[in-house]
């Protein structure tokens, strides 16, 4: 079972600041409690019993809230020297793992409500590098989309005109080894979505995409984070 989870909490989140501005964005408030409390104790809820907190901007808020555990799982941290996007924040915090086994990463400014039993069994029959959780979607200016062939693989990281539209919910199970051949070293400062998955889909690398019914939240957005504090739990 997976025990781990990293979390790419490092962003600097501009474009809530109109309405967040004294705490980095996953910090923030959901009825009282960071944001990133919440999605912590879905994870904890299902079994996650570690998460190595990838941070940047205002980390200090993040590492003196939480320290080194939470809810009885353990914490550690990757501390951006500098903003190194989503990519680069994923690539240091593999450099915390005290394991191989896959491990489960997370956009820290999104919830999606995922199985993750049902995420690691479908894993292990598509024998995938790499597993993105998914949600169907009409909006075709907010997320660019991704084609999946009949068999649950990624086959194009953009959506084909007139088909049913599958965007990344930000959840994700990953043999932790498959993230560094993307040929990025840790501290390089790359997009995970638009240059590390792109480049592990042209080395032949196996993506699958599993597609989910449960509640997507994305807070970056002032109307969207209001919108969260009446759905998550």
């Amino acid at each position: 079972m997976v025990r781990t989870a990293i979390i790419l909490a490092g962003g600097l989140g501009t474009r809530l600041r109109s309405v967040v501005s004294e705490v980095p964005k996953p910090m923030a408030p959901i009825r009282g409690r960071p944001f990133l409390a919440c999605q912590m104790d879905y994870w904890i809820a299902q079994g996650i019993q570690e998460f190595v907190l990838s941070v940047g901007y205002r980390h200090e808020v993040i590492m003196g809230y939480f320290g080194d555990s939470y809810a009885g799982a353990d914490i550690r941290y990757a501390i951006e020297p500098e903003p190194c996007g989503t990519g680069g924040g994923l690539l240091l915090a593999t450099e915390q793992l005290s394991s191989v086994q896959p491990v489960l990463a997370l956009n820290g400014d999104t919830f999606f409500a995922v199985s993750l039993a049902q995420l690691v069994a479908f894993h292990a029959v598509k024998q995938s590098d790499w597993t993105c959780c998914l949600f169907r979607t009409q909006d075709t200016q907010r997320y660019l989309g991704l084609q999946l062939a009949a068999d649950g693989q990624v086959v194009s990281l953009n959506a084909e005109a007139g088909a049913t539209r599958y965007a990344n919910g930000g959840v994700y199970l990953v043999k932790p080894d498959v993230i560094t051949d993307a040929g990025y070293a840790p501290g390089a400062q790359v997009a995970l979505e638009t240059e590390i998955l792109p480049q592990l889909l042209a080395c032949k690398k196996r993506l699958s995409g599993l597609v989910c019914s449960g509640q997507f939240i994305d807070i970056g957005l002032p109307e969207d984070y209001f919108h969260a504090q009446t759905l998550l739990p």
